[in-house]
């Protein structure tokens, strides 16, 4: 059995933070209040001075931290491949922010970074002596639409198992696991005029792999307008969804993976996720070796409560883990 602990990600609160409704101590707060043990904080979102971290933030953070009994565990790193005007940024200066980011999650007292996977296979194999030396472990991301066996995220195991270290590996996301269509764009495609049984009609292309191209045409040639294409786009890319997950791949790298994003959209009063099966997810991982964070990310932003939310969340994982 595996030593499997749930926190947040301040990224949960990002609507409230953006509108100034919470500041940093009031994300660190809320967020322990509804019973988060640790934090993931996003860099360019919440650190002033990004990507540095001063000696003045990093003593607020830490005195805030310990004033709510909350630990740094996590710290989001940002691969912004197109940060300069004239050209995109080379695969070395890439490497280059990313030991930047090292150099900032190891500061703050964080564990664990996680990367995205601009970052590539080969760039990660070099980055590893450096996160061994800030003893930071990296993850890449596994984002809708990839999956553990997609084939960009197999290269990626290729060079975690090449490198024989453990402070390189996977950082999952949940979405990826999605088995049902988004409820927040549903809802809002309906708002919008969608009928639902185009709304159904696109989920099916979707289930039944389709191509993208052949289930537009397929649409546009049954009468769907604008907002049907707006959800039928976003069914096949951030926030797709499969009839069966890929349960299997997600147990093949199990050994590789180095901290846990718990996506969700919408949790119902009867703590159930609407599109993601947390009772099928969370067993495989409690049933494994796997020690460290599920961090709770909500990107319901606009649609929901984020507070009534991720406590919804955490009561949810604690109810399927019996905890």
């Amino acid at each position: 059995m595996g030593n499997l602990k749930l926190g947040i990600t301040l990224y949960c609160f990002t609507a409230e933070y953006a509108r100034g409704i919470y500041d940093l101590e009031g994300c660190l707060r809320k967020a322990a209040e509804i019973g988060a043990k640790g934090f993931e904080i996003v860099g360019s979102q919440m650190v002033p001075s990004y990507p540095y971290v001063d000696d003045a933030f990093l003593g607020e953070i830490r005195a805030m931290a310990q004033n709510y009994d909350i630990e740094p565990i996590c710290y989001g790193a940002n691969t912004d491949k197109g940060m300069l005007k004239d050209r995109n940024l080379t695969e070395d200066e890439m490497l280059q922010r990313a030991i930047l980011d090292l150099k900032a999650a190891n500061k703050l007292g964080c564990k664990v970074m996680r990367a995205q996977y601009l970052l590539s296979p080969a760039a990660m194999e070099k980055l590893a002596p450096y996160a061994e030396y800030y003893g930071v472990k990296v993850g890449i991301e596994i984002h809708n639409p990839e999956t553990p066996t997609t084939p960009i995220m197999q290269k990626y195991l290729e060079s975690f198992k090449k490198t024989g270290s453990d402070y390189v590996g996977f950082i999952p996301d949940f979405g990826s696991f999605a088995t049902k269509p988004n409820k927040p764009y549903w809802d809002l495609a309906i708002k919008q005029g969608a009928p639902v049984e185009m709304l159904e009609k696109a989920a099916e292309l979707r289930y039944s792999g389709t191509a993208r191209n052949d289930a537009r045409q397929i649409l546009l040639d049954a009468g769907a307008n604008q907002a049907v294409m707006g959800a039928f786009e976003n069914m096949n890319g951030f926030v797709t969804f499969h009839k069966e997950p890929d349960y299997e791949g997600l147990k093949s790298i199990l050994p590789h993976c180095v901290h846990f994003h718990g996506k969700f959209h919408y949790v119902n009063e009867d703590l159930e996720e609407a599109s993601i099966p947390y009772d099928k997810l969370l067993p495989i991982i409690a049933d494994s070796n796997f020690d460290g964070y599920i961090m709770s990310e909500f990107e319901g932003h606009g649609f929901y409560d984020a507070v009534e939310m991720t406590k919804r969340h955490l009561q949810m994982e604690r109810k399927i883990l019996g905890v």
